[in-house]
């Protein structure tokens, strides 16, 4: 069992006011979103007892018994879900002149071995998950490290925040260094004790997370297969993460280490990592067979455009995924990605397509960013919208932060005019407040490790009312 939930416990009954914005349904690649949005400029958002009540136009306002937080001229929407990044990271995110393969040996290893240390590990999950939040993210799903206790720190920092967390500990038994090499036997056992101790509980679930295929055996593929199915009808079933044709070095270095298969997808296809809670990052240098077979599984593609650029890897075609019936994620892939801010993902993903013809309209890209990502991780009752009954996680952004912002903004002659600005040139600093459960988070502060180290042992004597140290 899990040790006991320290979520923090929102107000009862709070109004938010502002310019309301999300998504009733799937709004199409058109810049007229039609019934699938909701906007209510100046309206209200109620939460209570940490979930979505409803939303109401202007003049419609609450009664007296509500907790009203005044945000008019600022835009409240739901918090974004990053369905694809490492927190480990944050180490060497903008590190210099390597692609995929390189960068893995160069940078990302030596940045994932310091996390042999727990107390490494602590500080790591704080800073990466305060981090998101101040970055506009409530909902992730993390690559932790080979360490068991990379994924346990951060299941126990996102259960005290009360945010949505996926992650488990990394699979890595062959070609990688030493120091962070498992084996599927003892790999195993820590990740059912794991499963046992965290999935499910609150709002965290466990992800089977082999690192990509040329890091593990075909016995410990075959093995993280049997974990999806040993436990596929506990708390809706396992997830599993990896990353899939990324770069063409990768791809075909993967075509030597598993002959027998017909593609790179085929690899895991054999292994039974498959599912409709599958999350494979890149699937840029994949062909339409592939395609089909993503389709029929029900796995996402995380489109990851920052790091796809940042690297070198390749320009990710979703016309062709989406013609296909693929379900398809922006995520933001930090470390090779460049910011945790979504909205610098959304930004990167329009250029992307923009070279290959392709023009991704506001309403696509933030749906896709919010609602979309929900849905694809079987979660669109809980987060990405605003619909009654979900949990308040809620990021309230500045339309404009600077003069540039804000001329662009007062020049938009419609609102996908005015949406696509502010997604194009808005990032972090323009985060006014987050809420997770309906509880304000403080995003102001990425505490040095000193600050983290004495705030976290300061959590310890909070009583799960008391969020205002948080």
């Amino acid at each position: 069992m899990s040790e006991p939930s320290a979520q923090p416990r929102p107000s009862l009954r709070v109004a938010l006011r502002g310019d309301i914005l999300h998504f009733l349904g799937d709004p199409g690649w058109g810049e007229d979103g039609g019934d699938a949005v909701q906007f209510e400029p100046d309206g209200w958002l109620l939460v209570e007892d940490g979930r979505i009540l409803g939303v109401r136009a202007a003049d419609a306002p609450p009664d007296a018994s509500w907790v009203r937080e005044d945000w008019r001229g600022h835009l409240v929407l739901p918090g974004f879900i990053d369905p694809h990044v490492h927190a480990p990271q944050l180490d060497v995110i903008a590190s210099f002149g390597a692609p995929l393969l390189d960068w893995l040996a160069r940078y990302t290893f030596a940045a994932e071995a310091r996390y042999a240390d727990p107390e490494q590990c602590r500080l790591g999950a704080e800073r990466f998950l305060r981090a998101s939040l101040s970055h506009g993210t409530t909902a992730a799903v993390v690559f932790a490290t080979v360490h068991r206790n990379s994924s346990e720190a951060l299941f126990s920092v996102a259960q005290r925040l009360g945010m949505r967390l996926v992650t488990g500990k990394v699979l890595m038994d062959r070609n990688c260094p030493e120091e962070l090499r498992d084996d599927a036997t003892q790999a195993e056992r820590d990740c059912v004790d794991s499963i046992e101790r965290w999935h499910g509980v609150d709002r965290l679930a466990y992800a089977v997370t082999p690192r990509f295929a040329a890091t593990s055996s075909p016995a410990q593929l075959a093995m993280a297969g049997g974990l999806l199915k040993a436990y596929e009808r506990c708390a809706g079933g396992l997830y599993m993460q990896s990353h899939l044709a990324e770069n063409r070095d990768e791809v075909q270095w993967i075509a030597e280490l598993f002959p027998q298969s017909r593609s790179y997808l085929d690899v895991y296809a054999r292994a039974g990592l498959l599912t409709s809670r599958s999350i494979l990052a890149h699937g840029i240098w994949v062909d339409d067979t592939d395609r089909a077979l993503l389709s029929q599984t029900g796995t996402s593609i995380a489109f990851s455009p920052s790091s796809n650029l940042f690297l070198g890897s390749g320009l990710f075609d979703w016309a062709r995924a989406r013609a296909a019936g693929v379900q398809v994620v922006p995520a933001s892939d930090v470390g090779g990605g460049t910011s945790l801010c979504q909205l610098r993902t959304l930004a990167d993903g329009y250029k992307v397509l923009a070279l290959q013809g392709q023009s991704m309209p506001a309403w696509a890209a933030l749906h896709a960013a919010t609602r979309g990502a929900a849905r694809s991780l079987e979660l669109d009752h809980e987060i990405g919208h605003f619909g009654a009954g979900t949990m308040a996680d809620v990021v309230v952004w500045r339309w404009a932060d600077g003069a540039v912002q804000q001329r662009r903004q007062d020049m938009a002659r419609s609102l996908h005019e005015r949406l696509f600005a502010w997604m194009t040139l808005a990032d972090e600093r323009n985060v006014a407040a987050v809420y997770v459960r309906g509880c304000k988070i403080p995003t102001d502060e990425l505490w040095p490790e000193a600050d983290v180290h004495a705030q976290s042992h300061a959590y310890g004597d909070l009583g799960p009312a008391d969020c205002s140290s948080l």
